[in-house]
């Protein structure tokens, strides 16, 4: 028996069958997960421009519009033009506006406000929605809410996810509400 088994250990130890085999599953799991976060993050980096393009586009359109103040409808529909690859853009965007002190400025509250999906989007009432007066420093924040591409793996298991899975985006920008 332990003559069987000594033959048998030669052999086995000689044998290179089977070796790519090891590398292939250490390996290929690790390059598969670099390449669908390399897809999630330009993705996500594709989403991001065009959110901050269409807010930076709409604030423009504040400053030149001197004298009318926007409303959260007005303004969340001139971003959304201007954001083609954010999807179902009209119900999953939520604008703040608010007014800031320019001589005694504090940062904006770390707690954005974002949309909550199963409810629809208002605008009445919002205590984050100002619309401020004449020479008011405003600042604009927009957030979206996405479904990540791959929610189980590299970049996408790692964003923050509310309940439904969904995580967040957001772009700031500020104007002055021109005199009218």
């Amino acid at each position: 028996m332990s003559v069987v088994m000594s033959r048998f250990s030669r052999r086995f130890a000689r044998s290179e069958d089977g070796q790519i085999v090891i590398e292939f599953v250490l390996l290929v799991p690790l390059l598969f997960t670099i390449l669908l976060t390399a897809f999630e993050l330009g993705l996500y980096a594709k989403r991001q421009f065009w959110l901050d393009r269409g807010l930076d586009i709409a604030v423009r359109e504040v400053r030149l519009n001197t004298g009318s103040i926007p409303d959260h409808d007005g303004l969340k529909d001139v971003i959304c033009a201007q954001a083609p690859f954010i999807p179902d853009c009209a119900d999953s965007l939520k604008l703040e506006m608010i007014k800031v002190d320019p001589r005694s400025f504090t940062q904006l509250s770390s707690d954005i406000d974002c949309v909550d999906r199963s409810q629809p989007v208002t605008s009445d009432d919002d205590p984050n929605y100002q619309t401020g007066e004449e020479h008011d420093l405003m600042m604009v924040r927009a957030c979206v809410k996405f479904d990540p591409i791959f929610p189980t793996t590299g970049l996408g298991f790692h964003f923050v996810k509310d309940g439904s899975g969904q995580a967040a985006m957001f772009a700031t920008s500020a104007f002055v509400q021109e005199p009218g």
